[in-house]
């Protein structure tokens, strides 16, 4: 079994900035991933396989889509740790538009060429933080036993219209802090 060896400081998801432009394309990066881990010293590295599939009903619900999705699978490094396992659902007609069904999706990832192909994701994103036991694979693959609760994160971008045009979930090994600020008024 893998074992996941990230420093004592772990891996940080900040999710109050995380999506900005800015952020997401510092230095020619390809998503939040890429530019969050670069800003604090990983080096981030990701394998993207990129098919047509049928979406989990759940996903198909919130993306409103019946038969095939694009499903972009990612397996998430940094160095040479495994630390997060990525499915992102994308409307075909979106990632066709977007033209995402390429691996390499550029500065920026997916987030900017859809607002490039008019599917700007509105002015927030929501994010649901569960807990669910590792498959057989993903225990494989994150260092884990099977059935060990794991942070799971599901991501859901709409446009300014109220569109799903996204939706990734994050299966998250040991060593994540989730960050996020909330208002207190």
């Amino acid at each position: 079994m893998a074992q996941n060896t990230i420093g004592t400081a772990g891996i940080i998801r900040d999710a109050r900035s995380r999506y900005r432009t800015a952020q997401r394309e510092e230095g020619g990066a390809h998503g939040a991933f890429e530019g969050e881990t670069r800003r604090s010293g990983g080096e981030p590295r990701a394998e993207v396989t990129v098919s047509r599939a049928e979406a989990p009903a759940d996903v198909a619900e919130l993306l409103a889509v019946e038969g095939a999705a694009v499903l972009r699978a990612r397996r998430m490094f940094v160095g040479e740790d495994l630390v997060q396992l990525v499915n992102t659902w994308i409307p075909v007609d979106v990632a066709e538009a977007a033209g995402v069904e390429s691996v390499d999706t550029g500065a920026g990832g997916i987030i900017s060429r859809m607002a490039e192909a008019g599917f700007s994701q509105g002015s927030e994103a929501v994010e649901d933080v569960d807990q669910r036991p590792a498959t057989a694979d993903q225990a494989a693959a994150l260092g884990v036993e099977e059935g060990e609760l794991l942070l799971t994160v599901t991501h859901v971008g709409r446009t300014a219209e109220g569109r799903a045009v996204e939706v990734t979930r994050h299966t998250l090994g040991r060593g994540w802090t989730l960050r996020y600020a909330v208002p207190l008024d």
